[in-house]
């Protein structure tokens, strides 16, 4: 699990002040874990103990496993000049995330579900949606899609929290996407979030969240690529534990 992960996870733990000692960690994550607890504390503007907490508040037993833990994710990753094999080192990330991610509380919810809605906030998004709406009818499980922000605003008063949503976001951070999500934790209406890996507030809204990773790569005319493959594979994953959850397999 990287950072970014941890601090969705963890998100209502964590104050004002825990925020900005962990946007200093992720802009110097080198400098950090060769640092004393004291020495980032200086560095920090803060105390010795508020760093020490907000280890804890990330489930570490202190500040050298949390140490250990951002010497482990600032391993140098290799950097790959053509866009081929920038898209393999993608799928091979997603693999290995893949394998340790635990999907067994979102399958529950998707077998439990009276009705399941899937919103991809733009095109390429509701294609991935319409892919996982395709493999899940199969077990006889009926996804409807939402097709726009328009459709979505007009069924919200009549979602329950009986249904279950799955909400796919690039950024996770789309404008008008963020205030439904918000109504919808209130409500009590549970949903799950497929976003690119980073910190972000649609995954901080719901315990059901699930990562694809995606770099995006510059070409000429800065011009940029996004791999939507990512989301594709992390949608497949989920339909397949989902098979494994019901079929009795794990």
């Amino acid at each position: 699990m990287q950072l970014e992960q941890l601090i969705n996870k963890h998100y209502n733990k964590l104050n004002e002040n825990d925020f900005y000692v962990l946007k200093y960690i992720l802009n110097h994550k080198k400098e950090c874990y060769q640092d004393s607890i004291t020495e980032l504390a200086k560095k920090c503007n803060v105390s010795r103990s508020s760093i020490l907490r907000l280890a804890q508040k990330l489930d570490f037993s202190g500040y050298s496993e949390f140490r250990i833990f951002l010497k482990w994710e600032d391993k140098p990753v290799e950097v790959h000049n053509h866009y081929f094999e920038s898209l393999m080192s993608d799928i091979e990330s997603n693999i290995k995330a893949l394998r340790n991610t635990d999907m067994e509380g979102i399958c529950r919810l998707i077998k439990d579900a009276d009705r399941i809605f899937v919103y991809g906030s733009g095109t390429a998004q509701t294609n991935c949606a319409k892919e996982l709406q395709r493999s899940f009818v199969s077990e006889r499980k009926y996804l409807s899609i939402i097709q726009d922000k328009i459709e979505f605003d007009t069924m919200f008063p009549d979602f329950k929290p009986e249904d279950l949503l799955i909400i796919i976001s690039l950024s996770g951070e789309t404008p008008e996407l963020i205030p439904q999500a918000k109504l919808l934790s209130i409500r009590g209406i549970p949903f799950v979030s497929i976003t690119n890996l980073k910190n972000n507030l649609l995954a901080q809204l719901t315990p059901y969240n699930l990562y694809a990773t995606s770099k995006t790569v510059k070409v000429e005319n800065d011009r940029e690529l996004t791999a939507f493959v990512p989301f594709f594979l992390v949608g497949e994953a989920l339909f397949r534990n989902y098979v494994d959850y019901v079929h009795g397999k794990k």
